[in-house]
């Protein structure tokens, strides 16, 4: 497949900040620590599912000593309609205490320190760095590996990979809001099954073969 011309990638970012000028995360937070329990718990589930189990938790627990003091059975309670829920309980509190013992219950602002958290891998941190301290990273999800390798804009056999070649490719005025323009696009319109190309705001730049046509 030949990759975009920087060009391209330029008007790609360019068409999708017009259509959406401050793309958020979907993920339901309050502060840096609610928001880094949300997305622990987001792996392997939806946005909206882990909104619907935080919603009440995230109202009586805001920092890590409330955590601590919910308990590990009492958390299980609240988010047990969440894939892997078992496990994830064991990591937001481990993550929780780690968090008091090491940074005075703040959340870190480094990569290194947030992946030394339990149950916070590469994807995770760069979310959190991204949404709570404004640093440009680039998180790379299902939907972004899609896009990268389906467009054009970032081929790679590897989420790493992806995650470089947006890294090196992406215009620095676009960064810090890339994937969330990059996550939203492939949610809602270059879905994995079936894509919507002929309301694609990028259809022309893109790469896939495979395009939709209107019905």
């Amino acid at each position: 497949m030949k990759k975009l011309s920087d060009a391209e990638i330029d008007d790609f970012f360019a068409r999708l900040a017009a259509r959406n000028p401050e793309p958020r995360g979907e993920l339901e937070h309050v502060n840096s620590y609610t928001l880094l329990v949300a997305v622990v718990l987001s792996a392997q589930a939806t946005d909206a599912g882990v909104n619907k189990a935080t919603r009440a938790l995230f109202k009586k627990v805001t920092t890590p000593q409330a955590m601590v003091a919910l308990g590990e059975a009492r958390l299980k309670e609240h988010i047990k309609t969440i894939g892997l829920f078992n496990a994830k309980s064991k990591n937001v509190i481990a993550l929780s205490k780690l968090l008091i013992e090491r940074h005075g219950g703040r959340v870190p602002e480094t990569r290194e320190e947030l992946e030394a958290l339990p149950g916070v891998g590469r994807k995770t941190a760069n979310v959190v760095l991204n949404i709570a301290f404004g640093q440009p990273t680039i998180a790379v999800d299902t939907h972004l590996f899609r896009l990268g390798n389906r467009t054009g804009l970032a081929p790679g056999k590897t989420p790493l990979a992806v995650e470089s070649i947006l890294e090196k490719r992406v215009p620095v005025r676009w960064k810090r809001h890339a994937h969330h323009w990059l996550i939203l696009h492939g949610r809602y319109v270059c879905k994995a099954r079936k894509p919507d190309c002929p309301v694609c705001a990028v259809a022309d730049l893109c790469r896939f073969k495979g395009k939709t046509v209107a019905a």
